[in-house]
């Protein structure tokens, strides 16, 4: 048969001024040359031996062939030499539709990758990028498959441009599907987020929804990569044969629809499947419930945010079309003349539409970081009120004085503490540090006494406090006036003791005649007064704690 639709297709060289001669497209060619290396000239005026092809028509015919088999000014079949066609048209105008959507998914990505908080180890921040990768992944195939589908109407003969195109037209399919499947993914996950934010412990993670969660998406990516090895390792030669009718019929045709382009589809079919029951599982689990059969069908639909409403109708064309391609080859892409309405509206308009959606609620939505910590304050807000706690606005600190300046050390920030507590607040414009207050340790004297209780005034008597605080300056020159009109002397002391021995008495002083009698027990915590107790000052006794009571044997 093959044999057959050669030789159909071959016509005989024109003659020439003799035997050895051919005159082809007003160019005059040795036929001994031509045979000798089995030329051929087809009906689509084309001169091949089947390793070389060469336009056979002016002005695209060569000059001369020399003896061994070589042409001079020839042009290669699989040239561009036709003009833009319908398809490279359409192609370039969606060419530039994907390339703007390209640009304004990496700014959908800067917004909605960028993280506000910690980094926590249930929620990775690749989760909610992966939707926008695979949005550029989309953008890029799509790009490359339009700019090369307009050489497929440019070459005279389909060769590598129609397969390049295919190529990453499928890897379009499989990526867009890819995205939508991370945009409801990365949904559930962002409900889940929302929904132990408040507490941490509403959720197990042993429960049948978790493992569904785990499962879900190593089942869809199973599906996915099945899709992917029944296209993309395969011999894709047969499809460029569409150089003649007959070819197309017996070569192209059954290599564009046989078992693997239609198992192909399915599983396509089975992701998008997938896709709805993610969606599903995260409603049911994040959102409220509803009873009855109805109720759920109907709850579904009205809890699907909008743009997965728009997204899951459309991404059902992706899988539906490419079945259809691998049954009816009018409509595919691989075909060289295939219908190019169908090849543009059902193979590259849904990748282009799930793309701008995808781009328009990216701006729409907000951070998720950012919106997290937005609903953290409203919390906040709310269990404030609920207990009564209301704060004070931003303006109040600064109207009363309690502004923070920028730079202050903890030494300044002290003595506005201590400025507070004496009632002088600094006024707007003035610096806490204006007011020189050192905090300087309490001398364990009084001004006007030597450590040592001598009669000696000191030199500079430490203050306690250097300011504008008008009550310790006064404080500060009665005690210098006291201790200079009042010194004390070292029988101050002596009194001192004499005086703590009396009290340690039970009853008057003795008089002479019974200073022999024993002396009445002393009190708990005098000298002598338990064995291996130490007897505390005066001072020390006021600011101890009182001695321990004994309730039960174990505390003896």
């Amino acid at each position: 048969m093959d044999s057959f639709l050669q030789v159909r297709n071959i016509i005989p060289f024109p003659p020439g001024d003799n035997s050895s001669d051919t005159l082809i497209g007003n160019s005059h060619l040795n036929l001994t040359t031509l045979e000798h290396w089995n030329y051929t000239l087809f009906t689509n005026q084309t001169l091949s031996n089947g390793s070389w092809c060469l336009l056979a028509w002016e002005p695209w015919i060569a000059d001369f062939v020399m003896p061994n088999g070589t042409f001079v000014n020839a042009t290669w079949c699989w040239s561009p030499v036709n003009g833009i066609g319908e398809r490279a048209g359409t192609s370039i105008g969606f060419a530039v539709l994907f390339g703007v959507a390209l640009v304004l998914t990496i700014v959908a990505l800067n917004r909605h990758g960028r993280l506000y908080l910690p980094v926590t180890k249930r929620f990775y921040p690749i989760g909610r990028r992966w939707q926008w990768y695979w949005g550029i992944i989309v953008s890029a195939t799509a790009v490359v498959s339009l700019f090369t589908a307009m050489d497929v109407d440019r070459y005279y003969l389909p060769e590598l441009p129609l397969i390049l195109t295919s190529f990453f037209w499928f890897l379009m399919q499989l990526g867009t599907i890819a995205q939508v499947w991370e945009a409801v993914r990365h949904w559930g996950s962002w409900m889940e987020r929302q929904f132990i934010d408040p507490d941490p412990y509403a959720l197990r993670d042993d429960d049948r929804r978790s493992k569904v969660e785990f499962h879900l998406p190593l089942i869809f990516y199973l599906f996915w990569w099945l899709n992917f090895f029944m296209i993309i390792p395969r011999n894709w030669t047969p499809i460029q044969h569409q150089r003649y009718p007959e070819q197309v019929v017996n070569e192209a045709e059954p290599s564009a629809t046989d078992a693997r382009f239609k198992a192909a589809g399915f599983l396509l079919f089975v992701c998008w499947c997938l896709t709805v029951f993610s969606l599903r599982h995260s409603i049911k689990h994040y959102r409220p419930r509803n009873r009855g059969i109805i109720n759920r069908f109907v709850g579904f639909i009205r809890m699907t945010p909008l743009r997965f409403k728009l997204l899951i109708p459309i991404a059902l064309v992706v899988p539906a079309y490419q079945e259809l391609c691998a049954w009816k080859f009018e409509y595919s892409p691989l075909n060289l003349e295939g219908n190019r309405a169908a090849i543009f509206a059902g193979g590259y308009a849904p990748a282009l539409l799930i793309m701008y959606i995808q781009v328009i609620f990216g701006f729409i939505n907000e951070n998720e970081d950012k919106e997290l910590k937005r609903q953290r304050i409203v919390r906040n807000q709310q269990l404030d009120q609920e207990m009564g706690i209301v704060k004070k606005p931003g303006w109040w600190a600064r109207v009363n004085g309690e502004v923070v300046v920028p730079g202050e050390s903890m030494r300044d920030q002290l003595v506005r503490n201590v400025r507070e507590i004496q009632g002088n607040k600094p006024r707007n414009n003035e610096s806490p540090a204006s007011d020189d207050v050192p905090m300087s340790p309490l001398s364990p004297s009084a001004p006007g006494m030597s450590p040592a209780g001598t009669n000696t005034p000191p030199t500079s008597p430490p203050p306690l406090y250097n300011g504008r605080s008008e009550r310790i300056r006064q404080e500060r020159a009665m005690q210098a006036v006291a201790g200079a009109l009042f010194p004390q002397n070292r029988s101050a002391e002596a009194e001192r003791r004499r005086r703590e021995q009396e009290l340690m008495m039970d009853g008057p002083a003795p008089s002479a005649a019974a200073t022999t009698a024993p002396p009445p027990p002393p009190y708990p915590g005098a000298t002598g007064a338990r064995e291996g107790s130490v007897a505390p000052s005066v001072g020390s006794r006021v600011s101890q704690q009182p001695p321990q009571q004994i309730r039960s044997m174990l505390d003896i």
